[in-house]
């Protein structure tokens, strides 16, 4: 396959180099004649182990040449791979300038070509920008986004110093894009490598990078903090960490890696505030570990703003425990939004299975009895009663039943805090917490 890539740094240079070794011809575009000439004199632009010599052979082979001409190399491409940088300003945006200019050089080039062409974006972007790059182009070329070319993002996901291995050796290949055609093109490029090959919404595809990166940065963080409340204990952090990174079923896993409402219960506040209490008395500073309770408690916030929106109505909530198969109220997100509902006169129904009132011992019932004093008058045995006698129905827990209480629900209002199923996202009456 022909392809031209616009950007001949760290990320354009890789994959020039590796597209070129899977049998593609590549043409290099870049207003940089130095790193023209470097590519076409089989040098490659960068520092990175085995680049160079795989630039070198592929340009012996033929496989591989570049230009200045922006306009040319899309005549002689059907796929466009954008790699220029994306840098950030003073302020944290990113400077979009010179990868719109690609799209206004693309566009010159598409304004000559009769053929279908495929743009593919790997440079790192905010969602929104590929529909922004497209804007330009069709405004640039005169054509139309998806009757004379396509655009998608193909964020890459490499390392300086492994980056050509990290090429090869993807734990999944990522490409965003309203047009499926193109898509699965792309997708060909990509089929010899292993990994799953994922097609999915451009904007899913343009956050991944930030989510990703910002997850990596948060797990150096977090183990930092680790580490120096260890060492003012003089426990050894690494064989501390190791430990941690064993467990597979809860701590490395995709567990409560699902977006929804805050938690609770009994263990994770008090061994947070542990922990807190801990670094405090060790006169460690500890921010990301001391941010987790601040981010539950502004999803707490957010579940009650969320409800406010139907003010004056008749409030039916399902589920009251801090989870799914459970009695615990303690620290149960949902008791401080009914508490804090209850305090500007809501009128609130409640139904859980799980609780008794009259069973209740113990811490909690202390609890509850603190926060929710007459919980026995909010709570209902029925809730077909609840659905019918509700304006607003609030699901707090995974309790299987609850998805068919609601799914034929069509006059009532209904706000999810853990996503109890996925066909009733299409709901015109249906609110999740963050989706």
């Amino acid at each position: 396959m022909d392809i031209s890539i616009f950007g001949l740094g760290y990320v354009g240079c890789v994959s020039i180099g590796c597209l070129a070794k899977s049998g593609h011809h590549i043409i290099g575009v870049d207003v940089s004649e130095t790193k023209v000439n470097q590519i076409n004199s089989g040098q490659a632009t960068i520092i990175e182990k085995d680049i160079d010599t795989i630039i070198a052979e592929q340009r012996s082979a033929g496989m591989i040449e570049a230009t200045t001409n922006p306009i040319d190399a899309v005549l002689k491409s059907e796929i466009s791979i954008v790699a220029v940088g994306t840098p950030s300003s003073e302020k944290g945006h990113l400077d979009l300038q010179y990868i719109f200019k690609v799209a206004e050089d693309i566009g010159a080039g598409l304004k000559q070509k009769s053929s279908f062409h495929i743009i593919a974006i790997r440079s790192t972007i905010m969602p929104g920008t590929c529909d922004k790059f497209a804007t330009i182009v069709e405004n640039s070329s005169g054509k139309k986004r998806n009757v004379d070319f396509a655009i998608a993002d193909n964020p890459e996901f490499l390392r300086e110093g492994t980056a050509v291995h990290d090429f090869n050796n993807p734990p999944l290949t990522l490409i965003g894009s309203d047009n499926q055609s193109a898509a699965e093109k792309l997708a060909g490029l990509y089929k010899h490598l292993p990994g799953e090959i994922i097609i999915t919404d451009l904007k899913i595809a343009e956050i991944m990078k930030y989510v990703n990166n910002t997850y990596h940065a948060l797990k150096i963080s977090f183990g930092n903090e680790i580490g120096n409340i260890c060492s003012e204990l003089g426990i050894d952090s690494h064989k501390v960490m190791d430990i941690f990174c064993k467990d597979k079923q809860l701590n490395i896993s995709p567990y409560y890696f699902k977006p929804g409402f805050a938690y609770g219960g009994s263990c994770l506040p008090k061994d947070l505030r542990g922990l807190q209490t801990l670094a405090h008395d060790l006169y460690v500073s500890v921010p990301v570990i001391d941010g987790i309770n601040k981010t539950n408690e502004i999803q707490i916030e957010r579940a009650v703003k969320l409800i406010y929106r139907h003010w004056n109505k008749k409030l039916g909530f399902l589920g009251l425990s801090f989870k799914a198969g459970t009695d615990d109220l303690r620290n149960s997100p949902a008791v401080a939004v009914i508490e804090t509902l209850l305090g500007k006169g809501c009128d609130i129904k409640i139904f859980d299975k799980n609780i008794n009132v009259s069973l209740l011992t113990g811490t909690n019932k202390e609890y509850i009895n603190s926060k929710i004093p007459h919980l026995a008058s909010l709570l209902t045995n029925d809730p077909e009663a609840l659905i019918r006698n509700s304006d607003v129905i609030i699901i707090n827990t995974k309790e299987p039943e609850f998805k068919r209480l609601v799914e034929n629900v069509n006059d009532k209002v209904i706000i999810d805090f853990v996503r109890i199923g996925e066909d009733l996202l299409s709901k015109e009456n249906y609110h999740g917490i963050n989706w």
